[in-house]
């Protein structure tokens, strides 16, 4: 079994201004890394995308002075179209927050195209074809 390094969590702070575009101290690098090429990376951009666009969202809720049915259809229409345009340029953002990191440009594409060429050898495997009980 393979044992992974223990890498430093951001704490809440560290981690909402993270998610709203900040940077992270150097001992955190790792953690940005794995946190934008490991399983579930586009699912965390996503909620970082959310975590930037709730403040408007909330405004959009409380403030204009309009029926609540027009708020919520401006409000869910506002989300949809932050959600697009954050899906429209993800590698794009992953590669800047990595490159803030202290990596070079590139580096998440790289990491993940890997990851997922292993993945790829790994079920073409002759073992996982032929099953665990066939040892003719």
């Amino acid at each position: 079994m393979r044992t992974r390094s223990a890498v430093h969590r951001p704490t809440p702070w560290q981690w909402l201004r993270y998610a709203l575009g900040g940077g992270l101290p150097a001992e955190l690098s790792p953690w940005v890394l794995a946190d934008t090429t490991g399983p579930g990376w586009a699912r965390r951009h996503l909620t970082r995308a959310v975590v930037q666009l709730l403040p408007v969202l909330v405004l959009c809720l409380v403030v204009v002075p309009v029926p609540v049915a027009y708020r919520l259809a401006a409000a869910f229409g506002g989300l949809l179209m932050g959600l697009t345009f954050s899906i429209a340029f993800m590698t794009e953002t992953i590669e800047h927050r990595v490159a803030k990191a202290g990596y070079p440009a590139g580096t998440a594409a790289r990491l993940r195209e890997e990851r997922a060429e292993r993945a790829r050898v790994e079920r073409r495997a002759p073992y996982r074809r032929d099953g665990a009980g066939s040892f003719d």
